[in-house]
Parts: C-alpha cells; sequence; structure tokens
C-alpha cells in the first residue's frame, strides 16, 4: 500500500503539532479492506475522521466506496484532501439505510460513545448485506471489554484480533435479527426549572450525541440563567440592556447546539424570535431536529449542520447561546471554544450578546473579552460560570 498518509490534513478542523489527520487504526482497517477482496461499491465507512480510509481505499482503485462522518469539519476536510490529491469516486451519506444497503463490508473507527457504536451496530445489522463483515478498529488505550458485549448484541460473531501498533481490530459477522424500530433517538422529558415539575422540556439524542437526553451541567446553569426573568433575558435585570435591544431578542442562534436544549428552551418562551440551531455534528444535527418536532418546535427552529455557523451570515445575531466544549476527541483542547468565540465576533451585530456557560477553571473571560468586547459575569456556580458579552 503506497498510499500517503502524510499528505493528508485535518483543515478546516484544528490543527496543531500533536494532532494528525489519521493513526495506525486507519491504515489496519484500510489493510484489511483491501485483503477482502470486496469490491468499492459494497464498502462502506463510518467514523472516517479525515478521509483517511476512504482516500486510501480510492487510491487503491476501489471505487464507490460510501463513507459516513459525523463532523462538518471531517466532511469538508475529506472534500479537500481528495481535491488535493486528485482522487473521486467515493460518496458521501448520512447514518442511514442509503449508505448501507448491500453493503458487505462495513469498516468503523470505533467511537467513544457506547450509545453511538450500539446505533451503528444496529444500522449495520438492520440495512447491510446478511453476509456482511463489520471490521472495527481503535487505539489500544481507549478500547474496552464492553465494546465488545455491545456489538455481541448485533451480531453473532465477535472476534477481537491482536493489537498491532497500538491499535486493534474487532470482526464482527452474522447479524442478529433487530426489533421493528431501531434504538435511537431516545427522549427524556425534563421538568419546568421554573417549577421543578411538569414537562418543561422534551429532549432526543442520537446516539452519538453528547450528554444523550439529559441535560448536561453546564447547559442546565445556562437555562436556569435564561429563565430567571420569564419572557425576557436573565441579563435584563442583571445589566443594563445594550443600545438597541428589545426585550425578546429576534434574531438568536444557538451555536454549538447540541440536542438543541438552549434553542428549544428559549424558543418555548420566546414565541416571536427567529432562531437557528447548528451545530457540526451530524449526530446532534438529527437530535435537535427531533428535539425541536418534540416540543412542537419544527418550523419554528432552523436547525443546520455546520461548522462554527460557517454560513450563517455576519452581524445576523442579536444573541448567541454558547456552551462550548473543551475537549477535542479524547484531548483536552480550548481552541475549539476559540473558534466559536472567534465565530460569535462575526455573528453578532454590534450592540448583540453572548451568553456563554463553562468551567470556572478556564480562563474565557479575559478571552472573551478581547475578542467580543465588555464581558460580565452574570452567574456562577461552584462548577461553572455564565457571562454576558457586548459586541463593541
Amino acid at each position: 500500500m503506497d498510499f500517503s498518509f502524510s499528505a493528508l490534513r485535518r483543515f478546516p478542523d484544528v490543527e496543531a503539532p500533536s494532532l494528525q489527520a489519521w493513526d495506525a487504526t486507519d491504515e489496519l482497517l484500510v489493510q484489511q479492506a483491501i485483503n477482502t477482496e470486496i469490491e468499492g461499491a459494497a464498502i462502506a465507512v463510518i467514523g472516517d475522521e479525515y478521509g483517511a480510509i476512504t482516500l486510501a481505499l480510492t487510491d487503491a482503485g476501489l471505487h464507490g466506496v460510501r463513507v459516513h462522518q459525523d463532523l462538518a469539519t471531517g466532511r469538508r476536510a475529506l472534500a479537500r484532501n481528495a481535491e488535493t490529491l486528485g482522487l473521486e469516486g467515493f460518496a458521501s451519506h448520512e447514518l442511514d439505510e442509503s449508505l448501507l444497503i448491500g453493503a458487505r463490508l462495513v469498516l468503523l473507527q470505533l467511537p467513544k460513545a457506547l450509545a453511538e457504536l450500539e446505533e451503528i451496530a444496529d444500522a449495520v445489522a438492520r440495512w447491510a448485506a446478511p453476509d456482511v463483515l463489520l471490521i472495527a478498529g481503535g487505539r489500544v488505550k481507549h478500547m474496552t471489554l464492553t465494546q465488545n458485549e455491545v456489538l455481541g448484541r448485533s451480531f453473532h460473531s465477535v472476534q477481537p484480533q491482536r493489537a498491532e501498533r497500538k491499535s486493534r481490530l474487532i470482526l464482527a459477522s452474522g447479524p442478529r435479527p433487530v426489533p421493528d424500530e431501531p434504538p435511537y433517538p431516545q427522549r427524556t422529558e425534563h421538568p419546568d426549572p421554573s417549577t421543578g415539575s411538569g414537562i418543561g422540556l422534551i429532549l432526543a439524542a442520537h446516539g452519538g450525541a453528547f450528554a444523550a437526553s439529559r441535560i448536561d451541567i453546564g447547559t442546565r446553569v445556562l437555562l436556569e440563567v435564561l429563565d430567571d426573568v420569564p419572557g425576557g433575558s436573565a441579563t435584563d435585570r442583571s445589566l443594563s440592556p445594550s443600545k438597541g435591544r428589545s426585550d425578546t431578542a429576534e434574531r438568536v442562534i444557538d451555536l454549538g447546539c447540541g440536542t438543541g436544549a438552549l434553542a428549544a428552551f428559549y424558543a418555548l418562551r420566546h414565541r416571536d424570535a427567529v432562531i437557528t440551531a447548528t451545530d457540526r455534528s451530524a449526530a446532534a444535527v438529527a437530535s435537535a431536529r427531533e428535539t425541536m418536532i418534540a416540543n412542537g418546535l419544527e418550523g419554528r427552529v432552523t436547525v443546520t449542520h455546520d461548522d462554527a455557523g460557517s454560513e450563517l451570515p455576519d452581524a445576523s445575531a442579536d444573541l448567541i447561546l454558547l456552551n462550548p466544549p473543551f475537549h477535542l476527541g479524547a484531548s483536552i483542547n480550548t481552541r475549539a471554544a476559540t473558534r466559536l468565540f472567534e465565530a460569535s465576533a462575526r455573528l453578532l451585530r454590534a450592540g448583540g450578546e453572548l451568553l456563554t456557560v463553562y468551567n470556572s477553571s478556564l480562563d474565557y473571560k479575559r478571552e472573551l473579552g478581547h475578542l467580543i468586547g465588555r464581558t460580565e459575569q452574570v452567574h456562577r456556580t461552584s462548577k461553572f460560570t455564565v457571562v454576558r458579552s457586548l459586541r463593541r
């Protein structure tokens, strides 16, 4: 195999000397696929972060490979890498029947979340060919025996292979019968934070969505702040409103929306607001869309799959709600949050507001003041801080 993995880039995702666009697992999966001699049109690839698997197979003459990538940044990186290398003949899909119908070989970079693995395994068993071989791989330090158990729920045979170059492959075959309905998305009803009772919000989540159908701690803190003043922004009473700001923000963006909790909550309390929820994760976007349907908000909240709101117009928001991540995969890296702060600076109109919740140990207030404008603390708990930044 002569493919040059080192020519691949992560861009437009975060790039750093410690981060690369492929690993040994990609190489092992590619070699196994070539050894099976299965034609490209019968191969599906899932979790190919920046296109290493798909492009190496295409370079080897296997055309018609289908690929699903969760992140918008990964999809753009695949397209850029393909253009740079002059490769074509593969097709991108969502995690659905079109990706897997007739597939005899599925290559999978093992996801971090067991729920995501469960959803993928069910999808392969549900839609792929009866003789499908699923080859899943990962770095040994991130693999667990529970992953084998999850695969065993959907396949009769699950065979871990010997570790090689700190990576390991698992071969799964013999799909088991699947239930009538897929196991995801899952839905959970959450009480109204104002009263602690009744149905305040219904969250839907696919397997790859952060925090599943729960409300993560940071989002919960920001929801409490938003609920501080019924029918208006929580900041209206704690800080003087910005010039030109009405009690109800007309144009609101939930940036990095996850399952859509912030967007749905705001929409339920601000009937006239025009709200966009956006995330770079396809699993998050699919979850947010289901959340809007579950809360009767379909058509009122627009949900988009995008990288840091890159497809939204400049100065198009009166208010941005943000609970930024501080991980990139398994690595702690605050650059992901910085990209969302920079996006917020572009998206906010002059005088617009950014409400950010973050782990109190992180020094984001200074950075927000530099990138956005005057930043003041609105609320603080033992673990999280909420600040309001006014676009200068």
